[in-house]
């Protein structure tokens, strides 16, 4: 079988992902040199695309969506997480704070980590359509399955279309040539058009973790919200419309049962990537990457019951008193005296200061180790394995209902908005203010969604992206995407850098 090397575009990668058969539904692994013969090997050969949203890690990049470069890539820049320099820690170049104040480079790893992620996943769809192409299904046989690689595809594109705008679209598994900028407009109509031609033929019911009708709809209806902020043409409309077509979820009591370990059965979910560390999944630490080093004596006597943590991300000043005190969403973020379970005392760091997390950070350049609000989203328990096995929520119903009442406020309904924030904010704990308006919704999709990686494309939707907080002055319009990676304008001369960088 003919595998090309997408050399000008991963970097001189070409990652295969490995792929593992579970009752979550984790897929199976193929051999490369397994055309698909039949429906079962079908079914593992698409598997594989799936897989592949759990990311990579090799000597240039870790490229994985919940933890580390991708995550961090949309968290830091916007106004919700910070990861300070503490001591001699996560300095790394001065990269985190260079994306801090808006400041990137095109040659930082945090951006090169994002852009290798989307197009290692898209190689892997376009190798699996080969295959597919390959085999002896009738051409009925084959559509469906199509439509399902296509919108994992265009999910990717989605993410690039975000992040870069003007990137190369690559479909042709045997096109050897080096690809051109197509702009970003071009980039919004292949979204758009390949979820649009896939929709007839997904499935309809429930499939979680796989790409249905209602998932198709709700990437669309993310289209169509930054539209606007994307290709400079609204179509709230058209959002809401896409929004109305999802049916069979409702919002979960607990609004954090979305993020317990055991995860997959909530009733909100739309989209979620599988973990499972029984099964040698890789790239779900996200939970470690916040907390303290002795974070671990709050979960166990013995404090062996609980991985090493790396004392990284952080809440940005200001964000925990966001929240309003009977705000239940508050309690994503940790703050406060942190208690050794053994001596039921506060745990003393080894500079003698008490492990009390604070909200304010005294410095992104010299911070202390116990500042910051911690990420305490996902459930954290003892037991837990550095991998750990909850799975990373993509979209939620949550995401449908606030989507729709932003839509309605900017189309001058804000009335029409009601029925949907009721929802979100019973569930909280919070009142409904008089007046609803797009502040209200930026801040409530700050509360909603924090710390679920969205934070970023919202602020740029909202325009306050580009305004000063804090450790930020104010951002150029050109930053609302990213540079191409300076690695990958080495390698392919045919590719031109984004405008302003």
């Amino acid at each position: 079988m003919k595998f090309k090397i997408f050399a000008v575009l991963l970097s001189s990668l070409f990652v295969t992902v490995s792929c593992t058969d579970l009752d979550e539904d984790l897929y199976d692994r193929v051999e490369d040199n397994n055309f698909g013969t039949t429906p079962d090997e079908i079914d593992a050969l698409v598997g594989g695309a799936y897989s592949s949203l759990r990311g990579f890690s090799d000597e240039i990049s870790n490229a994985f969506p919940g933890s580390e470069f991708v995550f961090f890539l949309n968290e830091v820049v916007s106004d919700e997480a910070t990861i300070p320099t503490r001591g001699t820690n996560w300095y790394d170049g001065g990269v985190y704070q260079r994306a801090q104040s808006h400041t990137w480079l095109a040659e930082d790893g945090i951006i090169l980590s994002a852009w290798r992620y989307c197009y290692a996943g898209i190689a892997k769809v376009n190798s699996i359509i080969y295959q597919v192409d390959q085999s002896g299904l009738t051409e009925a046989e084959k559509t469906p399955i199509y439509a399902e690689l296509r919108s994992v595809r265009a999910y990717y594109y989605y993410m690039l279309l975000d992040m870069f705008g003007n990137v190369p679209i690559v479909t042709d598994f045997e096109d050897t040539g080096l690809p051109s900028n197509s702009s970003r407009q071009e980039v919004y109509n292949f979204v758009e058009a390949e979820l649009l031609e896939s929709l007839p033929y997904l499935k309809s019911e429930i499939v979680y973790s796989k790409f249905t009708k209602n998932v198709a709809y709700a990437l669309l209806a993310r289209l169509y919200l930054n539209s606007e902020a994307f290709v400079g043409t609204p179509r709230w409309q058209d959002c809401i419309n896409m929004c109305q077509n999802i049916s069979g979820y409702t919002l979960e009591p607990d609004y954090f049962a979305n993020f317990l370990t055991e995860n997959e059965n909530s009733s909100e979910t739309i989209f979620a990537i599988p973990y499972d560390n029984d099964a040698g999944t890789i790239g779900n630490y996200m939970n470690s990457m916040s907390l303290h080093y002795l974070h671990r004596l709050t979960i166990s006597a013995s404090g062996n019951d609980f991985p090493w943590s790396a004392n990284g991300m952080s809440a940005q000043p200001g964000v925990y008193s966001s929240f309003a005190e009977n705000d239940m969403r508050r309690e994503a973020i940790l703050i406060g005296d942190q208690i050794n379970v053994a001596t039921n005392s506060v745990i003393m760091m080894d500079n003698g200061s008490p492990l009390t997390y604070t909200e304010e950070i005294s410095s992104l350049a010299d911070a202390q180790e116990n500042e910051g609000g911690r990420l305490f989203k996902y459930e954290t328990k003892a037991g837990e394995q550095w991998e750990r096995d909850h799975d990373l929520v993509i979209i939620r119903y949550a995401e449908i209902l606030m989507m729709q009442a932003e839509c309605y406020v900017r189309l001058g309904n804000p009335d029409g908005a009601i029925p949907f924030l009721t929802q979100i904010t019973e569930r909280a704990g919070t009142d409904m203010p008089d007046m609803i308006d797009l502040q209200f919704i930026n801040q409530e999709s700050l509360r909603e969604f924090i710390f679920e990686g969205k934070r970023r494309t919202d602020t740029i939707r909202f325009g306050t992206f580009f305004e000063p907080w804090w450790e930020k002055g104010s951002t150029e319009p050109y930053r609302a995407i990213f540079p191409i990676p300076a690695t990958v304008l080495s390698t392919n001369t045919n590719l031109t850098q984004n405008p302003g960088y």
